[in-house]
């Protein structure tokens, strides 16, 4: 009985078919595809929150919603993470028809397996390449082909999203910046007209901020002006 125990492994080599370097050779290359899989899987996973924010109009609703808390005067408040969640919602309103469209044309088909991978993100890339050239300025689309130096082609279509993608950056900073500056003129008339009068009061070691901060959350408040701010939001998005 102990000698016949050697023999065992050949014996089960034999009954498979299989020849050990196979056998090793197959658990290696799907462990290989297994690993490759995983590290496709964590670079998707770091990679589309970007192109999230890159390709979507969170941008200039951050960037608005950052200028209105400075304009008012409060640094930290709201925070930034309400910030953050309600500019993702805005966005999520603003965008609604592009990510319907994502859901049935891509998101639903491949849940489904209906749609492979590699020809999900290609349409995925396509419409929101759709998205961003129906809001890019031409000018910007020009000064971004120009700096790499390509001609503007005849068909819109046929640009790379790595030349659309700057463009529509560009052109929702301008965006946000725009609605930036008609959100501080308010603003800033509240504190001249505060420094003014404390000034002629001969109040001039009081700081105007303290006297202007809760004039301008009253102001606020009164003119309903989140519902405003986010009007002019998606107003500027659809």
């Amino acid at each position: 009985m102990i000698a016949v125990l050697p023999l065992l492994p050949g014996i089960a080599v034999a009954k498979t078919g299989l020849a050990p370097h196979a056998t090793q050779l197959t658990i290696s290359s799907s462990s290989m595809n297994q690993a490759v899989s995983i590290v496709l899987g964590l670079t998707l996973i770091a990679v589309i929150p970007g192109m999230l924010v890159a390709m979507t109009s969170f941008t200039r609703t951050i960037v608005v919603l950052s200028l209105l808390r400075h304009a008012i005067g409060m640094q930290d408040t709201p925070p930034n993470s309400v910030l953050v969640v309600l500019a993702a919602f805005l966005t999520l309103l603003s965008m609604s028809p592009t990510f319907d469209k994502l859901d049935q044309e891509v998101i639903t088909p491949v849940t489904q397996q209906r749609l492979a991978t590699p020809k999900a993100l290609a349409r995925g890339g396509d419409i929101m390449k759709e998205y961003m050239l129906s809001r890019v300025n031409e000018t910007d689309m020009v000064f971004v082909l120009e700096l790499s130096g390509k001609p503007l082609p005849d068909d819109a279509a046929s640009i790379g999203l790595a030349h659309v993608v700057p463009a529509f950056l560009l052109g929702e900073l301008r965006r946000a910046f725009q609605i930036g500056f008609v959100i501080f003129l308010p603003f800033l008339l509240v504190d001249l007209i505060v420094s003014s009068v404390l000034m002629s009061m001969g109040m001039m070691m009081v700081p105007p901020v303290s006297i202007a901060l809760p004039i301008k959350i009253l102001m606020f408040i009164l003119m309903d002006g989140w519902t405003l701010v986010a009007r002019a939001i998606l107003s500027d998005g659809v």
